[in-house]
């Protein structure tokens, strides 16, 4: 007598076990994560379903954190995951970033280091590399844009004045924060973190846009340049 089936299709299981039955019927909230990236990556293979490639993925990389910066090779690395599918999954994962980085830029003021931190953190705490960016401020501190103004760490020879502040003056800016991550999770300023952003500091004096606050994000921590008394 045959054993039990315990490997079945997504068509076999029972309707309201699919993904897309479920999200139409329940709605996106009640799926679990695999089920949501099963969706993305739509199909599954001979031995695995869509839901179960979805599994190794988010297992092999540590869940939804591991995914956000892989290319499209490294997805591939798991049996199953070939160049469509890894490219429907970066796709999605940039999208999903862009969509988080224009909800927080329409939030209306930006007037403390816990609010700027808050804008960026979700989407630069986990950066491999260093990236500035900076927040765009009209009269009334209501963000205008964040535009990113370099990669790859700070100093002299990478942050020049003059690209910090065109942005800043195209936009007609009252005043911007200078934010940027650590990708070592620690927020303690270097010496060029502090002697570019005094640098900053003085040019915005000159040209008449306030640096208000310089913002080190690491992980879940973060450093306020002001709050510190470094300017």
């Amino acid at each position: 007598m045959d054993g039990l089936q315990t490997n079945f299709t997504i068509k076999e299981l029972p309707a309201e076990e699919r993904p897309r039955e479920k999200l139409l019927k329940k709605g996106s909230a009640f799926l679990s994560t695999a089920e949501l990236l099963a969706l993305v990556i739509r199909t599954g293979n001979r031995e695995r379903t869509a839901v179960e490639l979805a599994q190794d993925l988010l297992n092999f990389y540590g869940g939804l954190e591991g995914l956000q910066d892989l290319s499209c090779e490294e997805l591939q690395v798991i049996n199953g995951i070939g160049t469509a599918k890894a490219a429907q999954i970066n796709a999605v994962i940039e999208l999903s970033r862009r969509i988080a980085a224009l909800k927080n830029q329409k939030k209306d003021l930006v007037s403390n280091p816990i609010q700027a931190a808050e804008l960026l953190a979700g989407e630069m705490r986990f950066l491999k590399q260093e990236v500035l960016r900076v927040i765009l401020l009209d009269v009334k501190n209501k963000v205008i844009a964040v535009p990113e103004i370099s990669r790859g760490g700070l100093s002299s020879s990478i942050v020049h004045p003059r690209e910090v502040f065109k942005e800043a003056i195209r936009r007609s800016s009252a005043a911007l924060i200078l934010v940027h991550n650590h990708p070592s999770g620690d927020p303690t300023p270097s010496a060029d973190d502090i002697s570019i952003t005094k640098k900053l500091v003085k040019t915005g004096k000159i040209i008449g846009i306030e640096v208000m606050d310089h913002i080190i994000i690491a992980g879940d921590k973060y450093l306020s340049f002001k709050e510190k008394g470094l300017f």
